[in-house]
């Protein structure tokens, strides 16, 4: 059983990387788009792939968002997972592009889910803006919001994985933005400004492998705050390295849905492990059910009279040899005056002269003298 990927975007849609990537699915709009279309293509989707895991921006419009969890609420399908995510809008096509590489791989959908968000650590996304003015997704200083009036003024932002901003001036950029440490992919789109400083200086700072242009999402305006801008982002391309990077994962066991998880949090019911025990003896307890589950195994049997063990030597057995028409003696048997009501400790009752001395033979319960 496969997973289908959605976006809800066709600006998140980027181009595969090679011809065997498959394509996500792209949700329309509530306003585009009726409710039951919208139901018979997500039923279709989880008829055809069994699970669907959807990622968008954290900032959807709301009527947008409400779609979504409609959809998922009137099909009652724990198979769908809705993932938003903090990224930028080209960011958020980078992410859904690795998920798509990763969904050719053996990962279950559980997995595939959670590994959204510990590739979102991995992406180095910005922009280079003309103004800052009206940026509100990281901190801006009063400085730089004064040198945003300044004609020809552009600004190297970073919004993931950690805030930074430089000035860029005409002949070369004030600072560097601090980039990733390992081969990475430089997805570029820009409307209005020239991307130079982007394609040659940074791409040369950041040692990036190789450069990918794609058209700027629709939503990426109103995220960075201006229509002129360059957005960039660095990830990881290679199938191979990524397909490691989420196999180095330990995983878990989601306690409400059982699927399997990496992380602290199931991606399609979004149940959270419960916290680590304390005691070393509970913490072996946790990692001895974490082992993969084998058969069940078998109750020891209980050893047969003949199988007893020999007493320890310088003691003897309390048992006696009970003679009977049905089968041989059976040494061992506990005596039964032992569990009499009196007690163990009671004395048998004396022993009777008028009867007759010679062993008794039970034959079916009737004694013969």
């Amino acid at each position: 059983m496969t997973t289908a990927l959605a976006v809800t975007s066709h600006g998140h849609m980027l181009s595969p990387p090679d011809r065997h990537t498959p394509r996500a699915h792209i949700f329309t709009p509530p306003g585009e788009q009726s409710l039951d279309a919208a139901l018979t293509e997500t039923h279709t989707l989880l008829e055809q792939h069994g699970y669907l895991i959807a990622v968008y921006p954290a900032t959807l419009p709301t009527p947008f968002l409400h779609r979504l969890h409609t959809i998922r609420s009137i099909l009652e399908s724990d198979r769908i997972a809705l993932l938003p995510t903090q990224l930028p809008p080209l960011a958020t096509g980078v992410l859904a592009r690795q998920l798509r590489q990763l969904s050719l791989c053996d990962f279950s959908p559980g997995v595939l889910g959670s590994a959204a968000r510990l590739l979102g650590h991995y992406i180095h996304a910005g922009a280079l803006l003309n103004s800052v003015a009206k940026l509100d997704r990281i901190p801006v200083s009063l400085t730089a919001h004064a040198k945003s009036w300044v004609p020809g003024a552009q600004f190297g932002v970073l919004a993931a994985p950690s805030p930074a901003l430089v000035r860029v001036g005409g002949s070369g950029e004030a600072g560097t933005l601090e980039g990733p440490q390992y081969a990475t992919r430089l997805t570029v789109a820009g409307s209005g400004l020239t991307s130079d400083w982007v394609t040659r200086t940074l791409a040369a700072q950041w040692r990036v492998t190789d450069i990918h242009e794609a058209y700027l999402p629709e939503d990426s305006a109103r995220w960075w705050g201006t229509g002129k801008l360059v957005e960039f982002a660095a990830a990881i391309s290679d199938l191979s390295v990524l397909y490691q990077l989420v196999a180095s994962v330990r995983r878990d066991e989601c306690h409400w849905c059982g699927l399997e998880l990496i992380g602290d949090r199931c991606a399609f019911c979004s149940a959270t492990l419960p916290p680590e025990p304390s005691h070393p003896a509970a913490r072996a307890v946790r990692a001895q059910d974490r082992r993969p589950q084998g058969p069940r195994p078998q109750a020891p049997r209980p050893p047969r009279p003949q199988e007893a063990p020999p007493p320890p030597q310088g003691q003897t057995t309390q048992g006696t040899a009970v003679t009977s028409a049905q089968g041989p003696s059976v040494q061992g048997q506990p005596d039964r005056s032992a569990q009499s009501p009196q007690g163990p400790s009671a004395q048998p009752p004396p022993r009777r002269t008028d009867q007759p001395s010679n062993a008794v033979t039970v034959h079916q319960g009737v004694p013969r003298p």
